[in-house]
């Protein structure tokens, strides 16, 4: 069977020349959901997947067989992306935030704007891990002279410094972002 006409399957590893190896952690009518040690979950449609990337080790379809439960499958995954994709452990939020909102109220009579505190801190954690997950690319990069690997990581080291006010939502000062002045507490906190 050619590799247009392949139908891969959940857990298959493949490569990809931009985002390192990976595995297919979701097969949907037309397209993959592909988790990349380098570049986080990428979704590929099917009609193109096999000019992307290229099977390195293919997991038997096991759809007659017992699934997983939910909690095997988060198990898997959590190590899976802790090994390989530069994913932290889990970062808490501080204990007075929980069941907070966050209000956005507009500078004029329009509507303000709430969402949980929780959602918000979420998105932070995910910058942060991208912004590690790109510091990770930087360094190992193979093009770039070392000249330039230290100019692109003073600019995330700023961009950590200006993250330095949402320190106050996490729950361990390990968590925090640290900026140039090298963990100094930021004003707003």
């Amino acid at each position: 069977m050619e590799n247009q006409e392949k139908e891969l399957t959940v857990g298959t590893r493949v490569e990809h020349d931009r985002y390192g190896e990976g595995f297919v952690c979701k097969n949907t009518l037309t397209s993959y959901d592909i988790i990349f040690e380098r570049g986080g979950k990428m979704t590929f449609s099917k009609t193109n997947i096999f000019r992307d990337i290229k099977i390195l080790d293919e997991v038997e379809d096991t759809s007659n067989e017992s699934k997983l439960t939910l909690d095997e499958v988060e198990s898997v995954l959590n190590t899976i992306l802790q090994r390989y994709s530069g994913v932290q452990q889990v970062v808490d939020i501080a204990n007075h935030w929980k069941g907070g909102t966050l209000v956005m109220k507009p500078g004029n009579d329009s509507q303000p704007k709430e969402l949980p505190i929780e959602t918000f801190f979420h998105k932070i954690v995910m910058l942060r891990d991208r912004l590690r997950v790109l510091e990770q690319n930087i360094n190992s990069h193979k093009i770039l002279d070392d000249q330039d690997k230290v100019n692109l990581q003073q600019y995330i080291t700023r961009i950590y410094g200006s993250l330095t006010t949402f320190n106050v939502l996490f729950k361990d000062k390990k968590d925090y972002f640290v900026g140039v002045g090298g963990g100094k507490k930021d004003d707003d906190e």
